[in-house]
């Protein structure tokens, strides 16, 4: 799963061939990337490597930073010492042991949670901060705000003082904070405790549903979810809109799974190659 946000990209796992998909859909080797592994198992992090060395090939510059369980940083040490190649750019590995916020920007945050597979694994909430509140400027007009240097104080939450003395507050002029965006992807896992938590009030999530409802006892066994299970969290952490993937190589047509999710939890899709959605900026 990828999230392009302007000139970055925030990356979920990383299986085989990653970098062949991305060239067909035309993704760039050279934005601001984040990558985050939700545990090691090769599916999930196997394409690392493969996409080191093509950023490699493409002259890539910038630094590229890796989060993930334990063992990520030797995985990659290893790797690259067996393969033998070099790199053109620095990596930032950062191992994740506890769970919480695990990486902190000026405009979002991602927040980890272990989730309930069958090795050590991690779920991920993409979270934006707040925006400021729309601004209006016949209001600004009428208090007597002059345009300019002002204006954008206000706008990021800065009180003001006009030259007669007045003093004017951004609340007086600008509506109220906007909300982020939230997506939420589990990985690979049973129902957890903590889900809820982590996913309340998400634009989207995207949650392991391997098997259908009948193999429900085979999905929990392997450390897997179905698709009830994935739409009962969804619906639980009040969610807009829920995404199956991970789905069994099994079933040729999904609308089975796709049926049993939406009984449970009507805004429901089935994850495809290249698919592709929009969540716009919201409003209020």
């Amino acid at each position: 799963m990828l999230i392009q946000r302007g000139n970055e990209q925030l990356m979920f796992d990383c299986g085989e061939g990653v970098q062949r998909q991305m060239i067909k859909v035309k993704i760039g080797f050279h934005k601001k990337t984040k990558i985050f592994i939700s545990h090691m198992h090769g599916d999930h992090v196997l394409g690392l490597p493969g996409l080191l060395q093509t950023m490699a090939l493409m002259d890539r510059q910038k630094k590229l930073e890796i989060y993930g369980p334990e063992g990520i940083k030797r995985f990659l040490e290893d790797t690259r010492e067996v393969l033998q190649f070099a790199l053109t750019f620095p990596v930032e590995i950062h191992e994740i042991y506890d769970a919480g916020v695990v990486c902190q920007e000026e405009e979002y945050a991602v927040e980890a949670a272990w989730s309930n597979h069958v090795i050590p694994s991690l779920a991920y909430a993409f979270v934006e901060k707040p925006r400021p509140g729309k601004f209006y400027p016949d209001k600004a007009r009428a208090l007597g705000v002059p345009e300019g240097e002002l204006w954008s104080k206000l706008q990021h939450g800065d009180k003001i003082k006009l030259s007669d003395g007045r003093i004017v507050k951004p609340d007086e002029v600008v509506g109220p904070l906007r909300r982020g965006r939230k997506i939420v992807y589990t990985g690979d896992t049973r129902p957890f405790n903590g889900f809820a938590k982590l996913a309340f009030d998400a634009d989207l999530v995207i949650h392991d549903a391997t098997l259908d409802n009948t193999l429900s006892e085979k999905a929990s066994e392997d450390g897997h979810s179905t698709p009830s299970q994935a739409a009962e969290g969804a619906k639980k952490a009040k969610a807009k809109k829920l995404v199956l993937t991970h789905i069994s190589a099994r079933y040729a047509d999904v609308g089975l799974l796709l049926e049993q999710a939406r009984k449970v939890f009507r805004n429901t899709l089935v994850a495809e190659d290249f698919m592709k959605l929009e969540l716009p900026l919201l409003e209020c």
